[in-house]
């Protein structure tokens, strides 16, 4: 099998491969410990795999390296390789367990990486992936991690699948399948194990957020419908002087963003949309923000409990007491809202005090039909950037 075998796409009409299959095909080859971050491109495949697996033989991870790490261990206790599934973004949070714990020069840990490949040449898509998609196939190549590419007309694809896991545990070193947008058919499973837990939306927490928040805040948000239901409120607004930054990539990175920015512009109240998958997935961000202490600074998290964007996997935020993690960092104070009402009163305490302050919303899950995303990227980074100037 040639590594890093990359052809033209694959005509849309072509079938799809089922998830079921494809993980039934990845048992029968001796894989039975799944773990990872979830990708639009692979949700069917992990709708499956969250049907059919669960603790202790399946984790949803923080973040890419912990799941290398997770898979690891299990390669230790068993001598069997694991699956990491994840988004080509997150490639670069695994690089370093991949080359410092996995690779032959190290301890020679096979696993199996299904990696879904956004921004792939020749395909539409947001600026944040056409990078990174562009470069996929080299960097898994420079790592030495042999890939076959899994494409809907692939008939052979079950006859490499389990020569790719052999040579994994033959040649004792991480390997991987890069699936482009398309190949696998809906897995028409439905997941009801995460409760609606209070009346908020999305949408109307950042609605009272920009109504009570300064004019001249910096508003930094992360990735996924926060951003975008931020832009979209934004265009209804006409506000064209807001101070926003969208952080449309570089999940978990937000809040960093934010405090490098606090710090910088003391006399500027910075607020930080997170979102529960991003916080958890760098969570050191949090006692860095502690330790740091910007008193300007005002932490959001929105927390669904859930990759929404994603597929809607669930995330470990519901189980953590997240303001009782952030008073252990160091911030000045924190609450956690249920409700408008309540929103309203942790919204005006944490404005009229030092900061950093933390506050928690509980939302259901839901975004607005046809969501838009954001445009001209550079031109509103560029004009935030001058308004900060001086």
């Amino acid at each position: 099998m040639p590594p890093n075998r990359c052809s033209a796409r694959a005509d849309p009409w072509q079938p799809m491969i089922e998830p079921a299959e494809f993980l039934s095909t990845l048992e029968s080859a001796g894989v039975s410990f799944f773990t990872g971050v979830p990708d639009s491109l692979l949700k069917h495949f992990t709708a499956v795999l969250a049907r059919d697996h669960s603790l202790p033989d399946h984790v949803i991870a923080a973040n890419e390296g912990t799941a290398i790490g997770l898979a690891a261990g299990h390669y230790v206790a068993t001598g069997a390789p694991g699956l990491v599934y994840l988004q080509n973004s997150g490639l670069g949070n695994a690089v370093n367990p991949l080359m410092s714990l996995t690779s032959p020069d190290v301890y020679g840990i096979p696993m199996v990486l299904v990696i879904g490949w956004r921004g792939e040449p020749g395909i539409p898509d947001e600026p944040q992936h056409l990078s990174q998609g562009r470069i996929t196939p080299d960097l898994l190549s420079v790592l030495d991690v042999e890939t076959f590419r899994l494409e809907r007309e692939e008939s052979q694809w079950r006859a490499a699948v389990i020569s790719l896991v052999e040579k994994a545990k033959q040649d004792r070193n991480p390997v991987a399948i890069l699936v482009s947008a398309g190949v696998f058919a809906s897995a028409d499973v439905v997941d009801n194990s995460i409760p609606e837990w209070s009346g908020i939306t999305r949408q109307e927490a950042l609605r009272l957020i920009l109504r009570t928040i300064p004019e001249n805040s910096v508003v930094v948000a992360t990735t996924g419908y926060t951003s975008r239901e931020l832009y979209v409120e934004r265009l209804g607004l006409d506000a064209s002087d807001a101070r926003d930054l969208l952080v449309v990539g570089s999940m978990g990175h937000a809040s960093s963003v934010a405090l490098g920015i606090a710090l910088t512009k003391s006399d500027v109240t910075v607020v930080c949309l997170d979102g529960d998958g991003s916080m958890t997935m760098h969570m050191g961000a949090l006692a860095q923000i502690g330790g740091c202490g910007p008193a300007n600074l005002l932490h959001v998290v929105i927390n669904n409990g859930m990759h929404e964007s994603v597929g809607g996997q669930p995330t470990v935020a519901r189980s953590v007491d997240v303001c009782a993690v952030a008073d252990a960092c160091g911030y000045r104070s924190s609450s956690s809202s249920g409700s408008l009402s309540e929103l309203e009163m942790g919204l005006t305490a944490a404005l009229a005090s030092s900061g950093p302050q933390f506050l928690e919303i509980r939302i259901n899950p839901g975004a607005p039909e046809n969501l838009a995303r954001p445009a001209d990227l550079r031109e509103r980074f560029d004009s935030l950037r001058g308004s900060l100037d001086g």
